[in-house]
């Protein structure tokens, strides 16, 4: 039996990236009978077929269906499947370092009341960043909090509001999930919290994840031996796709601060977000520069998720 599974939900991969996230799992370090990589097909159209998937594969794959729309959907049918005690979430863009899954199960084997960790996450970009852009990276699940280890414990009972640990919360991408611990999330994941869905670029699974294992007695942990590489297109820099997803991660994160009650901004009635949106464009200058106009999305965002 596997100790654990490695999850990749994707819709519709590119082949290149897709088959480096897959050659990068065959390279790993822990012996093969100890985990197994489930591919997960979030819809894709057509369906993927396993003898599709390239050929540079670790030996144990599996496809799984997973027809519901959305990243929360696709990594809750994901961990349904899994025979492993832990999951380790790998987007199809992800390329782990050889030794990831082998220092993610010592590090969970040696830290029981931690429910979830994660590490680094850094960049391989198709084409460089204008030095503007650098400002947005984190955008892109990019983290490098350093070399030392950090655990964050869980909330107590009397936590009003409550802190998000920012240094020690994993991201989504790589993030080493404990089955156990997982467990209050698969029960109380509201379906309509917003998070990846097709070309929505909403992502509050990964903050939703957290908090609720916080919420349930589970320590976080950021963990530097974990590194990823994340394969960034160029399409990701465009001044136009930062904008929509600043927007979309800024009201996301709003609305999952506030479902943990953890969000310090008090909410907003809706009918004033459209009166706050444009002061926040004469107070951005949004139409000074694309920087200054991927801020002010943000601040839509921001406003849009205290509403909601």
């Amino acid at each position: 039996m596997p100790v654990l599974s490695v999850l990749i939900p994707t819709l519709n991969p590119h082949p290149e990236r897709l088959r480096r996230t897959l050659a990068g799992l065959a390279a790993q370090t822990l012996p093969a009978d100890l985990w197994e990589t489930l591919v997960v097909d979030n819809a894709s159209s057509p369906p993927l077929r396993l003898a599709d998937l390239p050929p540079v594969r670790p030996a144990s794959t599996r496809l799984v269906a997973a027809p519901e729309p959305g990243l929360t959907a696709a990594r809750r049918r994901g961990l349904a499947a899994a025979a492993g005690d832990l999951a380790v979430f790998v987007d199809d863009d992800n390329v782990l370092d050889p030794g990831y899954l082998a220092t993610a199960a010592e590090f969970m084997r040696a830290n029981p009341r931690v429910g979830a960790a994660g590490g680094r996450c850094v960049p391989e970009f198709e084409v460089p960043p204008a030095p503007w852009q650098e400002e947005f990276l984190p955008l892109l699940a990019l983290r490098d909090p350093g070399d030392e280890a950090v655990v964050a414990p869980p909330f107590g009972p009397g936590d009003a509001p409550r802190s998000y640990p920012a240094a020690a919360a994993p991201v989504g991408a790589g993030m080493v999930l404990r089955l156990a611990a997982a467990r209050p999330w698969l029960d109380a994941a509201d379906p309509a919290l917003p998070d990846r869905r097709g070309a929505e670029l909403t992502s509050g699974g990964d903050n939703d994840i957290v908090l609720t294992l916080l919420g349930s007695g589970w320590d976080v942990a950021y963990v530097p031996a974990l590194r990823l590489t994340h394969l960034i297109p160029a399409g990701r820099l465009a001044p136009a796709y930062l904008a929509r997803l600043n927007r979309g991660i800024q009201k996301s994160w709003m609305q999952v601060l506030r479902r943990h009650r953890a969000n310090p901004w008090p909410p907003v009635p809706a009918w004033t977000v459209p009166l706050r949106q444009a002061k926040a464009w004469a107070t951005y200058r949004a139409w000074s520069s694309p920087a200054a106009r991927i801020r002010w999305q943000g601040a839509c965002g921001h406003f849009e998720g205290r509403a909601a």
